[in-house]
C-alpha cells in the first residue's frame, strides 16, 4: 500500500511557528506505523493531496454506489481517516464516501500557513472540497469533526449539502470542565499508558479500548506524537445555529462524557430550522464505533430524503 508519505511538519512541542506539527522524527514515524496499520484495514481506495491557502490536505475516496452527493468523513480530535474503520464499510452500501484528514491535527494533511481562527478553518475545507470535484457533499463529522461541519455551513455553505453530526463537540454545549482536565492526560507528555487508557476507556463509556485496538492506537499515537496549535474553537451562539441553511441530523450520546446531552438535544431542537435530533440514550462519546450499522441506515436514510430519493 503506497500511502505517499509527504513531508511533514516537524517541531519541539514549545516552537513558536503555528503550525501543527509531530514532535520528533520519530514521534512521525510511531504515528506512520499506527495510521498505516489502520488504513490497511480500509476498504480499497484513490488517494488526493489537494492544495488549499493553509496547506496540502489528504483525502481518500471509497467508491460505492453513485447515486447522490457524496459523504465526507471528518474525524475526531488527535484521529484521521483510519478512526472510521467500523464504518465505512455500512456507509458504502449508501453511497460513495470520502475520508479527510483535518488541517492542522495529526494526519498527512500538512499544514503551511497559520489557521488564525473559525473563518480560516471553513476555508481550507471548502477549498479542500472543490480541489476533489466535489460540489455537493454530505458532511458526516465526529467530536470535533462535527464542529469542523457545522462551522463550515456557517461559513462557507455553497457545497453542503447536509450535515450528520455524531456527539459533536463545542456546538450545542460547552465540553463540561471534568472532560477538559481528563483529556490532558492525552496530550500531556511522560504521562503512564495505563492512565491513558483509563482515560480513553472514560470516554468510550467505560468500554474496552482493547475491542477498537487500531483506532485506539491511532488516537493514541496522535495525542502523544503531535501538537495542535489551531485557536480553540468556540461554541456557536444561538444566530449561528439559526442561520444554517442545510438540512441537519444530530445523534447525541446519551452516556456522552464531553457534553450535556439533555441540554446539547433541547438546543439543537429550539434552534435548528432544518434540524432532526435524536438522543441515542446508551451511546457514549465513541458512538460511531458502537453503532456503525445503525448510524449507516440513520444516515443513508437522511442523505436519500436530503437528495429527495425518499
Amino acid at each position: 500500500m503506497d500511502l505517499r508519505v509527504p513531508t511533514v511538519n516537524i517541531a519541539g512541542r514549545w516552537d513558536h511557528s503555528r503550525l501543527g506539527a509531530f514532535v520528533s522524527e520519530s514521534a512521525f514515524e510511531h504515528f506512520l506505523a499506527a495510521y498505516r496499520a489502520g488504513m490497511a484495514a480500509l476498504p480499497p481506495f484513490e488517494l488526493f493531496d489537494v492544495s488549499t491557502s493553509f496547506g496540502t490536505v489528504r483525502a481518500y475516496r471509497f467508491a460505492g454506489p453513485d447515486i447522490g452527493a457524496p459523504a465526507v468523513l471528518l474525524p475526531g480530535r488527535n484521529a484521521s481517516t483510519p478512526m472510521y474503520l467500523t464504518n465505512l464499510g455500512p456507509l458504502l452500501a449508501h453511497r460513495t464516501v470520502y475520508g479527510i484528514d483535518l488541517l492542522g491535527e495529526a494526519g498527512l494533511s500538512v499544514q503551511h500557513k497559520r489557521i488564525r481562527d473559525a473563518r480560516d478553518q471553513a476555508q481550507w475545507l471548502d477549498e479542500a472540497l472543490a480541489g476533489l470535484g466535489v460540489e455537493q457533499a454530505h458532511l458526516l463529522g465526529v467530536s470535533i469533526g462535527g464542529w469542523t461541519a457545522v462551522n463550515a455551513a456557517v461559513h462557507r455553505h455553497g457545497r453542503i449539502a447536509s450535515l450528520t453530526l455524531l456527539d459533536p463537540v463545542f456546538t450545542f454545549t460547552a465540553v463540561p470542565a471534568k472532560a477538559i482536565l481528563a483529556s490532558v492526560a492525552l496530550f500531556a507528555p511522560g504521562v503512564p499508558e495505563r492512565w491513558r487508557q483509563r482515560v480513553h476507556s472514560w470516554i468510550a463509556g467505560g468500554a474496552d479500548v482493547g475491542d477498537a485496538e487500531i483506532e485506539s492506537a491511532l488516537i493514541d499515537a496522535g495525542a502523544k506524537d503531535f501538537t495542535l496549535r489551531t485557536p480553540m474553537p468556540k461554541r456557536f451562539t444561538d444566530d449561528q445555529l439559526r442561520s444554517l441553511a442545510v438540512p441537519v441530523l444530530a445523534l447525541i450520546a446519551g452516556r456522552s462524557v464531553m457534553l450535556d446531552p439533555r441540554r446539547a438535544v433541547a438546543r439543537a431542537r429550539q434552534l435548528l430550522v432544518h434540524g432532526q435530533i435524536e438522543l441515542w440514550s446508551d451511546a457514549s462519546h465513541a458512538v460511531n464505533g458502537e453503532y456503525p450499522q445503525e448510524i449507516a441506515q440513520r444516515a443513508g436514510r437522511f442523505w436519500d430524503e436530503v437528495d429527495g430519493r425518499d
